[in-house]
This record gives C-alpha cells, structure tokens and sequence, in this order.
C-alpha cells in the first residue's frame, strides 16, 4: 500500500443518485474533486470524525476554501493556501523529441531516482518524511513500472511517474529534471512517451501542473493537454 493507513470515501446521496464523491489519504489528504459548495458541510461532519488529521484538501476554490475553513474549527487546527493548480487532460496528441531514449525504471536506479524524487519535493514545497520514506515510497512505484527515467549518455537525466488507472483514466506525476539538465527537452520527451503508453493501453492521461509555474504549463500544452478544471488546495497544520 502507498499509505499506512487505508483510504476514506465518502459519497453523497440524493435518493439513488451519486451527487458528490471524496477520496481523503494519508499521504495526499483530502480530494473534493467536484463537490458543489452546498454539500461540504455535510461532508465536512464525516471526515472531521474519519479523517482528523488530514494534511490538507484541494478542490473547487469555493468548496475547498469553505472546506478548510469548517474542518478546521471542528479539528482545532489551522490552515493556509499552498496552492493553485490546473487539471490538464490530453487532447490530441503530439510527440516531442529529445537526445536520448525513454525507459522503465529499475531498483539499480533506486540512488539516483530517489534523489531526484527529493529534489522535486523540495523544489514543489511537498512535505517529506525523509529520505527513507522518499526512498521506500519511489521504490514501490518502480517495483510496479509506474516510474520511466529519460537516459541520455548513460545518464539518468529526467524521471516521470505516473498512477495506477483508476476508472480508465491515469494521472501522470511527478516530473522532474535536475537543473543542470533542463531546456534539452527531456522532461518533454519522456511526459510525452509516457502519456502514449498510457492512452495506448487504452486509459484517459490526465496531469496537475502549478499555475505559479508558466513553464510546465507551457511544457504540457505542446504535447496535447488541455486545462479543464482549477483547484486551489490548503494544508492544515
């Protein structure tokens, strides 16, 4: 498992129909998805007794702000803005090049990857549990080949990792490339080889990117992605 403790979800109801769905996580807090505002409240009085110390919550601007707002009265704790980001689904797809080949990763690349997994941490402001933890969890995913690296003269250059597909759709993330490597078109290379296995095996690939960060925005708009939705998220400390 990805997390130490199981996932809670939670679905809202109106007669037999599904009218709002939440997914809260250990590692990855709570997801609203599309909730409407209306219906936080009530969802708010489940995880605040499921999920207390949840590390944050993303979703619609309304309903995620009001969210944050009443969960952290009924949990005692504070909460502040970490992000605004765009939900981006691939459209028509258009292959990027670059010097070198994409491939799995393997756990001979473990040292390497799992640095490079902490440099994205740093870099995006995520919260770390160590360089262990980093480690540990980076190895799972290459232990189910849900993380590719770009090689380019024997070096390791770039890596991309992507979700299991839930529901016919896979998210790719994360995506990095170390500074004394970037604009050779490496992370573009390979986010693109990645997101055509994906749809290849017949799966919907779809990537958060950071709306501070014009260059990944840039980047994935070139391969084919398309921005459908924004969110705003919150941590709670």
């Amino acid at each position: 498992m990805d997390d130490p403790e199981p996932p809670v979800f939670v679905s809202v109801h109106d007669g037999d129909e599904v009218v709002g769905v939440v997914l809260s996580t250990t590692l990855r807090g709570i997801n609203l998805a599309d909730l409407p505002v209306e219906l936080v409240p009530v969802v708010v009085d489940v995880l605040a007794e499921a999920s207390p110390r949840a590390i944050g919550v993303v979703g619609p601007e309304d309903s995620a702000r009001l969210f944050a707002e009443e969960y952290a009265v009924r949990t005692g704790r504070a909460f502040r803005e970490t992000e605004r980001a765009r939900l981006h689904q691939l459209g028509d797809f258009v292959e990027q090049k670059a010097d070198g080949a994409p491939r799995l990763a393997t756990v001979d690349d473990l040292d390497v990857v799992g640095l490079m997994f902490s440099g994205f941490r740093a870099e995006s402001g995520h919260p770390s549990e160590g360089e262990a933890a980093d480690r540990r969890w980076i190895g799972q995913r290459i232990e189910r080949d849900r993380v590719w690296v770009w090689e380019d003269g024997g070096r390791i250059v770039s890596v991309v990792g992507h979700q299991e597909p839930v529901f016919g759709a896979a998210r790719i993330g994360p995506v990095y490339t170390p500074p004394e490597y970037r604009g050779r078109g490496y992370a573009s290379a390979l986010t693109a080889e990645v997101s055509r296995r994906l749809r290849g095996a017949g799966d919907e690939v779809c990537l958060f990117t950071d709306l501070a960060n014009p260059t990944s925005n840039r980047i994935y708009a070139a391969i084919g992605f398309r921005g459908v939705r924004d969110l705003v998220g919150y941590a709670f400390d």
